[in-house]
């Protein structure tokens, strides 16, 4: 459990009074979640928990890949589908709720927002991020910071920084020109602490330029702290740390989780050497301490949260984050027709509302688009799975789900097609190897436009798909990316309701897995180095030595990246995409 100290915690003459084998044990945590405490000077132990959209706590022992049970909690939309609403004061009310069900919990941390660059889309925890555009990432990240933590609970910025992959992300090094990680990798996060001065910064697994994020003295100090003005603790990521004395000389404070006494040793052998400063112990001490006494009144004071207000604004969240892509005019359609509607695909049954991995929330409750699409039509919907959620489905049961959905959507006046990603197909800790939807939709898809069916198609994906092939099949296309627990909502918002605010996605949909740019040179690829070259051209498959220079003049070599937010869909609109709500008040 969570304990607490004194409110009127005195730092500095706490820090006179710890042994150093309590400093050395201070900068490492107890546990999976908690810091440790030393109890003869009423120092207590804070409860951090992962998030972004919505929390994941686990009140006993736990862990940090999202594989056990959690504490129920709100869903909200992922990152992906809340930076489509371009909205900074809706992610502040997202915010403020996540913050309100942690303070409820006794949670002083809340684990996000992530605002790493979507350099590409084969990315397995893009759903994670909000966009490639670093001022729409920084802002909408800024904005969620001061939610949580106008509820007296604290954040953690994360993946500081340069880690824009899952394959080999504990090893691969990011290679980086200076002038590339300014304009495009550090922005958001910079945004984010000179605007918000998040609780806590979080370091990343992977290498930059061959260093190691969590022992990068001029990432963590000359520019977190000394260019930014950073005031908080520098946390790493769940099992970032190699060497912790390294780690604290270079500006982390907090090694999370409990390394089980081995950091803690490392620090006293080191400091017994002569290889690391008390100072820099010290600091790092004060700054744990610092954290901890910030987080005592919130806890002192746990007023219940109000889960269904909290379900509320995560349908109005996810009803915005829907753009629509596509539309020959089939949308909105008529509520007064007495037509038969064929909803189609099992993830209109089976919705699929988050990633997977370590923000993996355990919801309060999941509402579907089919029972919403009842509700609204009753008798008229005719319903059919049209394909299994797993690729490995014999192919008889597929031939026969597709056949039920070609003759349910026979007679139907419009075909609302569901289609998207399993879970199976991107997630924390691999990246994609391409941009596909499944074989067996696209061939649902194929088969009900030959059998003349007007198709409205509604995605369900946390990174970008492919749309090119198959467009022309599809009267209107509606992106909903992972819309959270609350995610049936803008199914019959979107097919009834005019579309009036104008919104986009925030990144573009790429043609073809071959433009993106790490087609051909990805890590993931058998035989290749964990070297990430993200100072390429745009050329597929091509790249070019970086520089290693930390001079602001050095030479640019950098990925084309617009410097304005990102247009909605390069290769699937034929008109400005539009988001399906109304204007907010």
């Amino acid at each position: 459990m969570t304990t607490t100290t004194d409110p009127a915690l005195d730092v500095a003459a706490l820090v006179e009074q710890l042994t150093l084998e309590e400093k050395a044990a201070l900068l490492g945590g107890s546990d999976v979640w908690r810091t440790t405490p030393v109890e003869r000077l009423g120092i207590g132990k804070i409860w951090l928990s992962d998030g972004p959209h919505g929390l994941r706590a686990q009140a006993e022992d736990g862990d940090h890949l999202g594989l056990l049970a959690a504490d129920p909690a709100v869903a909200f939309p992922p990152a992906a589908a809340l930076a489509s609403t371009w909205d900074a004061d809706l992610l502040t009310r997202v915010g403020s709720a996540i913050g309100e069900e942690a303070r409820a919990k006794g949670v002083s941390v809340v684990l996000g927002p992530g605002v790493n660059m979507k350099r590409s889309p084969l990315c397995g925890r893009n759903f994670e991020y909000f966009s490639e555009d670093p001022r729409l990432a920084g802002t909408v990240g800024a904005a969620f910071v001061q939610g949580v933590q106008s509820q007296g609970v604290g954040t953690s910025l994360k993946h500081f920084a340069a880690n824009n992959q899952e394959t080999d992300r504990m090893s691969v090094s990011a290679d980086v020109d200076e002038r590339t990680l300014r304009e495009i990798y550090l922005p958001a996060f910079e945004r984010v602490v000179t605007q918000a001065q998040p609780w806590t910064v979080m370091c990343s697994y992977n290498r930059i330029n061959g260093v190691f994020a969590s022992q990068d003295r001029w990432l963590l100090t000359d520019v977190l702290r000394d260019e930014w003005g950073f005031q908080g603790v520098v946390v790493s990521d769940w099992g970032a740390v190699l060497d912790r004395e390294k780690a604290v000389h270079a500006g982390l404070d907090l090694e999370m989780p409990s390394s089980g006494g081995f950091g803690t040793q490392r620090v006293l052998d080191a400091v017994a050497a002569g290889e690391l400063s008390l100072a820099d112990v010290d600091l790092a001490v004060t700054r744990v301490l610092e954290l901890v006494a910030k987080s005592q009144p919130a806890l002192t004071h746990r007023p219940a949260a109000d889960l269904d207000a909290h379900h509320a604004l995560a349908r109005e969240a996810a009803t915005r984050s829907a753009v629509l892509l596509q539309n020959d005019g089939v949308l909105p359609l008529d509520p007064a027709s007495s037509g038969t509607v064929a909803v189609v695909g099992e993830l209109a049954r089976t919705p699929r509302f988050q990633g997977g991995g370590s923000s993996q929330v355990t919801p309060t409750r999941v509402d579907a688009a089919l029972p919403a699409l009842q509700d609204v039509l009753g008798e008229r919907v005719v319903f059919a799975a049209g394909y299994a959620l797993d690729d490995d489905a014999p192919a008889e049961t597929t031939a026969a789900l597709r056949d039920e959905a070609v003759a349910a959507a026979r007679d139907a006046e419009v075909v609302v097609l569901f289609l998207g990603l399993p879970d199976a197909y991107e997630s924390e800790g691999f990246d994609r190897a391409h941009m596909h939807l499944p074989p067996q939709q696209l061939a649902l898809l194929d088969a009900l436009a030959e059998a003349g069916a007007r198709v409205v198609v509604v995605l369900s994906n946390g990174s970008v798909v492919e749309v090119a092939p198959w467009r022309a099949r599809a009267a209107a296309i509606l992106e909903t990316w992972l819309l959270g627990q609350a995610g049936a909502a803008p199914s019959p918002t979107c097919c009834w309701a005019a579309p009036t605010r104008r919104g986009g996605s925030p990144r573009p949909s790429r043609c073809a897995t071959r433009t993106t740019p790490r087609s051909g040179t990805s890590p993931a690829r058998p035989g290749t180095s964990a070297t990430a070259r993200v100072c390429s051209s745009a050329t597929a498959g091509t790249t070019r030595a970086p520089s290693r220079s930390r001079s602001r003049s050095a030479t640019a070599c950098r990925t084309r990246r617009s410097r304005t937010p990102a247009s909605p869909s390069r290769c699937s609109t034929t008109a400005p995409p539009r988001a399906c709500a109304s204007p907010s008040p």
